[in-house]
């Protein structure tokens, strides 16, 4: 395919998907591995706020989301095989690929009714289920500078990890990166007290045709507890019916790079049902997922550090 026609593509299509937003963009950490000495991994998550809607997604899996989506419009939903028969996303009109993500999901949130919906795709359905937890802060006195901006801190203990946040009174949205919400501004940092994951606003912009998601009235609504069973049912409902658009989600899956970036919530079913009975850990957003590499070595795809280490609190 050609790179300047999907270029040309992506910013031609019009329609629901596409309108004005208000984009925060920030610099996100993540360490990969905690039990080896690893590098930091750096890339781009947004925080996308359109009228009482927010979507926090990562600049990969927008770039991939968007993409796919005007490829299905066009009709394509079978992605090209390589030389070695291995799936082959369009590269992008630089001639790069998208890079692997923390983030292989969206966080849908509406500032109305305060409700936070974490969204994964197969395909093009839909599955998600409402966070049912409370963000409880504790708003500290100790206040500090980032960004030109006057920050406030705040704590809080959610999935396992210890939060601090710095958040803005000026900028008047109570929301943040990830699930986050709930305190009087804008969060403009972010770490647990592992430094395992770290978020830090670099700039407001406003894009005007963005790239947006909604829940779908058709989507499958699961739980937390629930929510890998749900998403391995829907995908062997696509595949026993011989949904070509299950050709994308595989490549989806598949295209981590061995050991590179950890893939959110996409680990092997039972990763949210607390301990699977082995001594694993009880890990809300996955599961080492392994395959085998050429000389039959499990090569790790999946998730080694997940952002919620417990579904529990």
């Amino acid at each position: 395919m050609k790179k300047l026609i999907i270029l040309m593509i992506l910013f031609s299509v019009s329609g629901k998907l596409w309108s004005q937003t208000e984009r925060y963009i920030y610099q996100t950490e993540v360490n990969p591995d905690t039990i080896n000495l690893v590098n930091m991994k750096v890339e781009k998550t947004f925080l996308d706020i359109r009228n009482n809607q927010s979507l926090f997604i990562s600049e990969s899996k927008l770039l991939k989301d968007s993409l796919t989506t005007v490829l299905r419009q066009q009709g394509i939903t079978e992605v090209k095989k390589s030389k070695k028969d291995k799936s082959e996303f369009p590269k992008l009109p630089n001639g790069k690929s998208i890079q692997p993500t923390f983030f292989e999901y969206l966080i849908i949130k509406n500032r109305d009714d305060k409700s936070v919906n974490f969204v994964e795709k197969i395909g093009s359905k839909q599955v998600y289920y409402q966070e049912d937890r409370k963000m409880n802060w504790i708003i500290s006195d100790q206040v500090s500078e980032f960004n030109s901006y006057k920050i406030q801190k705040a704590t809080m203990s959610f999935g396992g990890r210890n939060w601090t946040a710095w958040f803005a009174p000026e900028i008047k949205i109570s929301d943040g990166p990830y699930k986050f919400l709930g305190l009087p501004g804008l969060i403009l940092k972010l770490e647990d007290d592992k430094g395992d994951y770290r978020f830090s606003f670099v700039k407001k912009t406003i894009v005007p045709n963005a790239y947006s998601e909604s829940l779908k009235p058709e989507a499958r609504k699961s739980t937390r507890i629930n929510f890998q069973g749900d998403k391995a049912s829907v995908r062997m409902e696509m595949v026993n019916n011989k949904d070509p658009e299950i050709n994308f989600d595989s490549f989806n899956r598949m295209n981590q790079r061995s050991g590179s970036m950890n893939n959110g919530m996409n680990g092997q079913p039972g990763g949210m049902n607390g301990d699977m009975g082995n001594g694993q850990p009880d890990l809300q957003m996955g599961t080492p997922a392994q395959n085998q590499n050429g000389n039959g070595n499990p090569a790790n795809f999946g998730t080694t550090n997940p952002i919620e280490l417990t579904n529990k609190y």
